[in-house]
């Protein structure tokens, strides 16, 4: 069952008038199939125009979505051979930022993670993607650990933002983040990094700093989010849409910046109605872009990533 967004209501009025049809025409009196036809039509045409057409703030609302694949679909979709590896050797186990070994095809890779969970009780687990200073830490080991067994990184970024609390800025939390930020710069292997859904602040970054940054086609990435941006700059979040248009928060916008390396396209009406071909394609531009990565001297790798990020905002 999908959960429309306040955009889709015309999509949401239109599908339910099939689905009755299609409970009337199931009692055999009548033949409707041709009215059902025509309407499933009509609403295909008109998810492709409204997906065609996404403002930014529509954009965040989508990259939002409560059935946006995560990182766990990404795994069983696109993914094979996934063992999981836990804790950072200091304090803890945070499930908000899963990772281990995995193979993408026949490839082995680290792949590493943002989960944010699937209902209320799996979010609370994985505390809604963010990410506090043990899953951070926990990001540098496994990246440590890639190094030294030359095998390349792959990373999910899906985060509103690391965690703002008080116990993660008494554990290090900014430290955490600028030491995975510079294991990423540091790695003597390929890294791709892909934005799938949000990718909120220093949280997304300290997991994105790769030679290749790519991004689903509705997903978001900024400094900050809509709503922070607007309590900031007009005290009020009721011009989120506003500060969504300002901040190029988009993948198209990113992209012509040179903030993002590739567009990922997803699925018509977005990644949430066809989760797994949205893992099949992001799976296969991940595939392409290792390959052609994978002769490059770890020197040539890290020259890469320092001019890669020092390039943005030229001209």
């Amino acid at each position: 069952m999908i959960s429309y967004l306040e955009f889709e209501k015309p999509i949401a009025a239109l599908e339910a008038r099939i689905a009755e049809l299609r409970q009337t025409a199931s009692g055999g009196d009548v033949d409707i199939g041709a009215e059902i036809r025509r309407l499933e039509g009509k609403s295909a045409d008109l998810i492709a125009s409204t997906y065609a057409a996404l403002t930014p703030w529509q954009k965040t609302q989508v990259a939002r979505h409560p059935m946006r694949p995560h990182f766990r679909d990404f795994v069983e979709h696109a993914f094979s051979d996934f063992m999981p590896l836990g804790g950072d050797r200091y304090f803890g186990d945070d499930q908000a930022i899963i990772g281990g070994f995995a193979r993408l095809g026949s490839r082995r890779v680290m792949l590493i993670g943002h989960e944010k969970g699937y209902d209320t009780q799996s979010r609370i687990k994985h505390n809604f993607g963010m990410g506090k200073p043990e899953g951070y830490r926990k990001a540098v080991r496994l990246m440590e650990l890639a190094g030294r067994f030359g095998l390349p990184v792959v990373t999910l970024v899906d985060t509103s933002g690391a965690f703002p609390g008080v116990e993660a800025e008494e554990r290090g939390q900014a430290e955490a983040i600028a030491r995975s930020t510079e294991a990423c710069l540091a790695l003597p292997v390929p890294m791709v990094a892909a934005i799938v859904g949000e990718g909120g602040s220093g949280g997304a970054v300290a997991l994105a700093s790769a030679e290749r940054v790519l991004m689903f086609e509705h997903a978001v990435y900024s400094v900050i989010s809509p709503e922070g941006c607007a309590s900031i700059l007009w005290r009020t979040n009721e011009k989120a849409a506003k500060a969504a248009e300002a901040m190029k928060v988009t993948a198209q916008d990113l992209l012509s910046l040179g903030v993002i390396d590739r567009i990922v396209k997803e699925p018509v009406g977005g990644a949430h109605r066809d989760p797994a071909g949205a893992a099949a394609a992001l799976g296969g531009a991940i595939g392409e872009e290792l390959d052609q990565l994978s002769g490059l001297s770890r020197e040539k790798l890290r020259a890469r990533r320092e001019e890669r990020f020092l390039r943005i905002g030229e001209g």
